[in-house]
C-alpha cells in the first residue's frame, strides 16, 4: 500500500487530468469528487476512479472543456447542459440558481443533462445540507443491471441519495445503488483477482456467479432486494431520463459503443427548504427529527454515513492509503 496526504492525493489526481487534456475548472471539479471518495474510505470512488476518466476522454466521450449552459427552465426548475463533460462541473454551475429557486418557493429541483457520470451522489448532496436543505438525487448509468426475474442487463446502478441537514452535527446522508452493490466494487474485486459474493451478479444464462469477470463482460448484476430495488431502478430511470428529457441506461450503453466510458446520461436534484416548509415552527420539529435519530442510535445502530464521517476524520490526519498496483497506474498516466 502508498500512504498519501489528502494534499499529495489531490495534487496527483488534479495533475493527471491536467496532463491528459483536461481544463483547469474540469480537473478540480472531478478532482474535488475523488478526493471526497478517497478521504471517506470509498475505494470503489475515489482516486481509482481516475483512470476511468481519462479512458473516457481517450475514447472521445467526454469533453475536456466542455462549458456548462445554465438554463431557468420555470420558477422551481433550472436545467443545466453539461454539454458532454464531467457531471461534477454542471453541478457547481447549477448550483447557485437550485439554491435561489429553493429559498424562494420551498422546493426546487435541478435537472442536469448530456453529463459524463461515475461519480458518489453524497457529494453534492453534503453541499445542500451545508447549506440547510433536505435533498434528494438520482440517475442512471449504463445498462449492467437485471430486473428482479430476468437475466438481461436493462437498469444502471441507478443510485438514490437522500441528505437531511442537522446543526452541529454531521448530516444524515445516504447514498446507495439500487443494485446489489457498486459496480465499482465489482472492478476492485476483478482488479484484485478476488471472488465476489453471490448476489451480487449472475452469468449470460441467469445462473448465480462469483466470478467478476464473468458478472462484468458476460452476465449482470442484481437488484438489492430482489423486486423492490427493480421497481426503485425503474423509478430511477423514468424520473432521471425521460422526465427531464436524458438517456436511459440502455441508450446510454448504445451510446457507449464498446468503449468502456462512464456513463452518459442526465442527473435531478431535489432540494427542499425546511424554513419554508414550517416557517417559525422549523426549529420545533426539526428536534423531532433529532429523537428519531437518538432512537436509532440509542439500541446501538447507526446511523447511515456514520463509517464514512469516521473515515474521514482519520484521512484529515493520516491521509490515505491506496494499492500499489493502482498508484503505478496512475502514476503513468503522467507519462
Amino acid at each position: 500500500m502508498i500512504r498519501l496526504t489528502l494534499a499529495e492525493a489531490r495534487e496527483l489526481a488534479e495533475s493527471i487530468l491536467l496532463h491528459n487534456g483536461f481544463n483547469l475548472a474540469h480537473a478540480q471539479a472531478v478532482t474535488a469528487t475523488v478526493i471526497a471518495g478517497e478521504r471517506d474510505g470509498c475505494a470503489s470512488h475515489g482516486l481509482y476512479r481516475v483512470l476511468g476518466c481519462v479512458n473516457s476522454l481517450r475514447a472521445g466521450k467526454v469533453s475536456a472543456d466542455a462549458e456548462p449552459q445554465v438554463i431557468d427552465q420555470a420558477p422551481s426548475i433550472v436545467r443545466v447542459d453539461a454539454a458532454g463533460g464531467f457531471s461534477q462541473l454542471a453541478f457547481q454551475a447549477g448550483l447557485p440558481s437550485l439554491m435561489e429557486k429553493t429559498r424562494a418557493n420551498g422546493i426546487a429541483a435541478l435537472a442536469i443533462n448530456h453529463c459524463v457520470h461515475f461519480s458518489a451522489l453524497w457529494v453534492e448532496i453534503e453541499q445542500l445540507t451545508a447549506a440547510g436543505l433536505v435533498a434528494l438525487a438520482c440517475n442512471p448509468s449504463h445498462a449492467w443491471v437485471a430486473p428482479a426475474g430476468g437475466h438481461q442487463p436493462v437498469f444502471g446502478t441507478n443510485p438514490i441519495a437522500f441528505g437531511w441537514p442537522r446543526p452541529g452535527k454531521d448530516p444524515f446522508v445516504f447514498d446507495f445503488a439500487t443494485s446489489a452493490i457498486a459496480r465499482g466494487d465489482i472492478e476492485l474485486h476483478r482488479r484484485a483477482g478476488k471472488a465476489i459474493p453471490e448476489g451480487w451478479g449472475v452469468d449470460g444464462q441467469g445462473q448465480p456467479s462469483t466470478d467478476a469477470n464473468v458478472v462484468l463482460d458476460a452476465g449482470a448484476m442484481l437488484t438489492f432486494g430482489g423486486h423492490k430495488g427493480s421497481a426503485l431502478a425503474a423509478m430511477v430511470e423514468l424520473i432521471a431520463g425521460p422526465l427531464i428529457g436524458d438517456l436511459t441506461s440502455a441508450e446510454s450503453l448504445a451510446y457507449d459503443a464498446g468503449s468502456k466510458s462512464s456513463p452518459y446520461h442526465g442527473e435531478l436534484i431535489i432540494a427542499f427548504d425546511p424554513q419554508r416548509f414550517l416557517g417559525g415552527t422549523s426549529e420545533q420539529h426539526l428536534a423531532r427529527a433529532e429523537v428519531l435519530f437518538e432512537s436509532i442510535q440509542g439500541q446501538g445502530a447507526r446511523l447511515p454515513s456514520q463509517r464514512r464521517y469516521q473515515a474521514r476524520a482519520r484521512s484529515l490526519e493520516e491521509g490515505v492509503q491506496i494499492p500499489e498496483g493502482l498508484y503505478n497506474d496512475l502514476k503513468a498516466l503522467l507519462g
